[in-house]
């Protein structure tokens, strides 16, 4: 029998004899397959599971190599084995070639569900088990490194725990819970804190009767979890500890049921938990067959079963989204660890696709990762976004996609995660090679859709005119969009019969004929144009408008700026439009349409609304979000980049959020939008919004650590820029993309940005643009270890602030100096400078920049041993960080008062600033916290009177 086993080291067996697969890499190689026996695995694929997302040059190559040893031994091993193992190629990946049951993780994951079925007697459940668990044969995967490996190794070795667990149990229903303590001791050893396993352990210690055993084992989890994570053991190991105490633990019994995994203990969520589903369409029905399909999959988004993937797909308007709502919503109680949603826009009508870094890093924020911790590019954001799912049970809904590759970074990588895919196209790139489960959606039947009309309307006005019913269902087409609309009429005038409503449709149908496709989603624009007839003025207007928006929503306020109107005379059109289903207040306060609503409306603004009065509702409206970023981004601070836009248009109203937090949520807010409008004002030759808009957005990508972001809207920028020969925008673009580039470590590129930036101000002669490239060029020079140039440009840059009268700059610029000369060892020259900066900074607001200069005032005062001045400075500094809420930083410094408090041999002062550095460090996740928590916990045990010196980071 031929077996392939990754349960320990990655082998390849034939009876009893082992077959060489060679080095680690090709055992790699024939890992990556073997986990999806049976499917195509893509080159690509294979490559980031063997050599990570930055693979060498010549990976691929050394892969086609890998492959071919590996198809010569299963070759070999078909002439003497009747079990074949083949390895084909197809025109989507590799296939490795053999029953399942061969490959020993799928073999145990077969035992395992078998062992669940509540109708396999307790014998039987206990043997499929034991045989499951017997396949483990060590550390999975061992001699393998990697990040896929690490991950599968830990995903496996869950399942192994869960199986483990279900075993113990199993056991002692059938009286033999002394032959389980050994298997569960040996695991809870690798798994300390896996409270399931202790509680498995206690009773079966306790059935044994050995309760002083079982006693000692609650009080050793109980120190582990008090001394690892701070927290005391969960409510089901405490009540089985209470019970042992008083001698009434009921017997232990299995499951009588396989069920989808029940929400945890509220005491066992971890961090913050997403709540992100839209509201739930009320009136849903039918669709009752599509429903017991994802129901289906829920026992199949088991902790132990590999991720399970669903792709909705159905034209537009037959209601994919309302059906993957309306489930999410009726499952949620499953998925305890949150549900994440986007709407990825993939057949937006302005084409605002959008982008798969910016739907990840949206779940990131969902997630409340801190910016510090989140990496600048997709695969490692992708990364992150796994690792963070790993371990929890979260359904994740990723609506109107466009294609498969879109979606494929926004899937989960490990068990327990269920993915909800809606889009127009069938995916079955992602059913080939991720395993999705297709599930095509069509339009309503005619009993489906008259019941729809009939829980949103009165039943008894639905009986008594059968033939109009007959009639609009049938215009309708059975779109659940077009029916919702006409309900949303019907109910809004109750005494106009619905035969009336069926003539109006008749005869609006007609009037479309021209313009009819022949299918159901041309078809439904006769509903909307007699919805949209029915209308008052002012909201037909409105609804026009709406159709040249470019974001994917709309604000009431912004709303008023697009008509030109006072924002108090919008809600009534807004209310409108909301009443009749053609818009939707998705969020309080913001407004979103279908598609097919957005394409109908822009179509009545081409043809009802002159080409000036088209234009000047998108200068309004590109007026309302370029001044409202400009007041946001006052309120965070100085600006870098002073903008001066030509008056906004009369009839607009910019939104002025009232301070700092205010700014910060209608920046979070309003995003996506922005982005839309920097294309938008690109495509439509508002040529000054392009690069007005990305110098607005900066503070905020900056503080978010949005670089990609940063750096295409002033990519963007400079492309306009040029365009109209505009030197000042074209400027201000090379400066901000060299101040990305050298953020993402590209100093070199940075530098041709910023050397670009710095000659076309010395044309215009702007001091103050001047002075910030010097600001930049002089960190890039530090960057590149080249100081003393870093420091003539930095003292560049203060003259330059000094000339132009910016106060809270040129203090910045005196801060870059200090830091300069401390990288010269010029301690008591950078204290100089920073004195200056500080009695200048004053109250210009900028406290961040104030805090950084007492952290290097601290930093020089600490290496000219006058450790208390050190200690009075970076306690300000970290007082002003806390203040305004950057924790990053407010750790950094901690860290360093501690280095300060241990050199000064202060120990107990200096293990209290060591100890909170750690614990923001752990609170915000940063990606480099391993390390730093090595390096403090390395501090915490150093002897006070060891002369050696904690170095800084």
């Amino acid at each position: 029998m031929v077996r392939l086993r990754l349960l320990g080291p990655v082998e390849l067996a034939v009876g009893d004899a082992t077959v060489d697969v060679g080095p680690p890499q090709r055992r790699s190689v024939l890992a990556a397959l073997a986990v999806d026996t049976g499917r195509p695995v893509g080159v690509d694929v294979l490559v980031s599971r063997v050599w990570g997302t930055d693979p060498p040059e010549g990976a691929r190559r050394s892969l086609y190599a890998h492959i071919t040893r590996i198809r010569h031994a299963c070759d070999r091993m078909a002439d003497t084995s009747s079990e074949a193992v083949r390895l084909t190629r197809r025109s989507d990946g590799y296939i490795l070639q053999t029953d399942r049951q061969q490959v020993d993780v799928h073999r145990f994951r077969h035992l395992a569900d078998r062992a669940r079925d509540a109708r396999v007697p307790a014998s039987e459940r206990a043997a499929l088990l034991g045989e499951a668990l017997g396949l483990w044969r060590g550390e999975p995967l061992s001699g393998l490194d990697g990040p896929w490996a690490e991950q599968m190794r830990r995903a496996w070795r869950r399942e192994q725990v869960d199986a483990t667990i279900e075993w113990a149990r199993v056991q002692a229903c059938l009286g033999a819970p002394a032959a389980t303590i050994g298997p569960l001791s040996s695991l809870l050893d690798d798994f300390p804190l896996v409270e399931p396993l202790a509680e498995a352990l206690m009773r079966a210690l306790h059935d044994s009767g050995r309760d002083a055993e079982a006693l000692q084992c609650y009080a050793s989890m109980q120190r582990r979890l008090a001394d690892e994570l701070g927290t005391d053991p969960g409510l089901a190991l405490r009540e089985t500890h209470q019970a042992i105490l008083r001698g009434n633990l009921p017997p232990s019994a299995p499951p009588q049921r396989p069920v989808p995994a029940p929400p945890r203990h509220p005491g066992q969520r971890r961090g913050t938990v997403p709540a992100q589903l839209p509201v739930a369409v009320r009136g849903f029905t039918g669709r009752q067959e599509e429903l017991a399909h994802l129901d289906a999959l829920l026992e199949s988004a088991q902790p132990s079963t590999p991720v399970v993937i669903s792709a909705v797909s159905g034209a537009a308007g037959v209601g994919k989204t309302t059906l993957a709502v309306h489930w999410a919503h009726r499952v949620r109680e499953f998925f305890p660890d949150g549900q994440l949603y986007v709407n990825l826009r993939g057949f937006d009508p302005g084409g605002t696709v959008v982008d798969p870094l910016e739907a990840v890093r949206g779940f990131l924020d969902a997630f409340a990762v801190p910016a510090a911790r989140i990496p600048p590019s997709l695969e490692a954001q992708a990364a992150l976004y796994r690792s963070l799912l790993a371990d929890r049970r979260v359904l994740i809904v990723l609506d109107n996609a466009r294609d498969a590759e879109q979606v494929r970074p926004l899937l989960p990588g490990t068990p327990g995660c269920l993915a909800l895919v809606t889009s127009r196209n069938r995916l079955t790139s992602l059913a080939a090679v991720e395993g999705a489960r297709l599930l095509s959606v069509d339009v309503l039947s005619p009993d489906e859709s008259r019941s729809l009309l009939a829980d949103r309307l009165d039943a008894r006005r639905i009986a008594a005119e059968p033939d109009a019913v007959t009639e609009i269902v049938a215009r309708c087409a059975g779109l659940p969009l077009a029916l919702a609309v006409l309900a949303a009429r019907a109910a809004a005038e109750p005494r106009v019969p619905l035969a009336t409503l069926a003539d109006e449709l008749r005869e609006s149908g007609s009037r479309l004929d021209a313009l009819d496709g022949g299918d159901s989603a041309t078809q439904v624009r006769a509903v909307f144009s007699w919805s949209y007839a029915a209308l008052s003025p002012a909201a037909q207007r409105l609804f026009r408008l709406l159709g040249l928006h470019a974001g994917p929503d709309v604000s009431a306020a912004a709303a008023a700026s697009l008509a030109g109107v006072p924002p108090t005379r919008i809600r009534a059109p807004l209310a409108e439009l909301t009443r009749t289903h053609l818009l939707t207040e998705h969020l309080p306060g913001r407004y979103a349409s279908h598609d097919l609503l957005r394409a109908y409306a822009a179509e009545l603004a081409r043809t009802e609304d002159s080409d000036t009065d088209r234009r000047q509702a998108t200068h309004r409206v590109l007026d309302h979000y370029l001044f409202s970023a400009l007041h946001a981004q006052r309120l965070l601070g100085p600006p870098a980049d002073p903008v001066l836009p030509s008056p906004a248009q009369p009839e607009v109203t910019p939104e002025q959020p009232a301070d700092r937090e205010r700014a910060m949520a209608w920046f979070t807010a309003e995003h996506p939008v922005l982005l839309a409008a920097v294309d938008q004002a690109g495509q439509e030759g508002f040529d000054r919004h392009v690069w007005q808009l990305a110098a607005a957005l900066t503070p905020y990508h900056q503080r978010m650590v949005l670089w990609s972001d940063w750096a295409g809207t002033h990519m963007a920028g400079l492309a306009a820029a040029r365009r109209t020969g505009d030197k000042a925008g074209e400027a201000c673009a090379h400066r901000n993309i060299g101040n990305a580039e050298s953020t993402l470590g590209r100093p070199a590129e940075a530098r041709t940005h910023l050397e670009r930036a710095a000659n076309l101000y010395q044309q215009i002669g702007d001091r103050l643009g001047a002075a910030h490239t010097h600001l930049a060029l002089g960190r890039v020079s530090t960057q590149q270890s080249r100081v003393a140039e870093g420091l003539q440009y930095s003292q560049q840059a203060v003259r330059g602030f000094r000339a132009a009268g910016d106060r809270a700059w040129q203090a910045l610029a005196l801060n870059n100096v200090g830091w300069d000369h401390v990288q010269l060892g010029e301690y008591r020259h950078a204290i100089d400078y920073c004195e200056q900066a500080l009695a200048l900074i004053g109250d210009t607001g900028h406290v961040s920049g104030e805090a950084h200069t007492w952290d290097t005032l601290g930093y020089a005062h600490h290496h000219l041993g006058e450790h208390s001045e050190a200690a009075a400075c970076y306690e300000k500094a970290a007082a002003l960080f806390h203040h305004i809420g950057d924790l990053y930083y407010e750790a950094d410094i901690l860290a360093h008062l501690g280095d300060t408090h241990f050199a000064a041999r202060n120990p107990r002062d200096a293990r209290d600033a060591w100890t909170r550095s750690l614990a923001l460090f752990e609170k915000l996740e940063h990606r480099d916290t391993e390390a730093l928590r090595a390096r403090l916990e390395h501090h915490l045990h150093l002897d006070p009177s060891d002369t050696v010196l904690p170095e800084r980071d």
